[in-house]
């Protein structure tokens, strides 16, 4: 009876340890595409404001694959905020998701915490 209690613990156990380091590496690349995003989001904010700084009828130029398009400066400044606005709302989405694989991680934890307890209890 011991060895059947002491083989469920075991594979719990080691359910447990493979779901939280799945959790942990998703955790990890979730920061990884928010510091990505982060850093699209800057580039696109800095980019707005040189183009701000031009006059209107300067020509501005869009890199399209190996070339480049003429663009208004509207077009552009439209293009740069849309950019903005989608790595923000990535970026928020990206934090839900890691607040919640965080909140697995902690609970796994204590699940593993609460098994070797009860292993030493008996």
């Amino acid at each position: 009876m011991a060895a059947t209690i002491d083989l469920a613990l075991k594979k719990a156990f080691s359910e447990l340890q493979v779901k939280m380091i799945d959790t942990q590496q998703k955790v990890k690349l979730a920061n990884l595409q928010i510091d990505q995003l982060t850093r699209v989001h800057k580039h696109a904010k800095l980019t707005h404001a040189e183009i701000n700084t031009l006059p209107d009828n300067t020509r501005l130029y869009e890199g399209v694959v190996r070339m480049f398009i003429v663009q208004t400066k509207e077009e552009i400044n439209n293009k740069l905020m849309d950019k903005q606005k989608m790595a923000d709302k990535k970026i928020k989405d990206l934090q839900q998701i890691k607040v919640y694989l965080e909140h697995s991680v902690k609970e796994a934890k204590d699940n593993i915490r609460e098994m070797l307890l009860s292993r030493r209890a008996q």
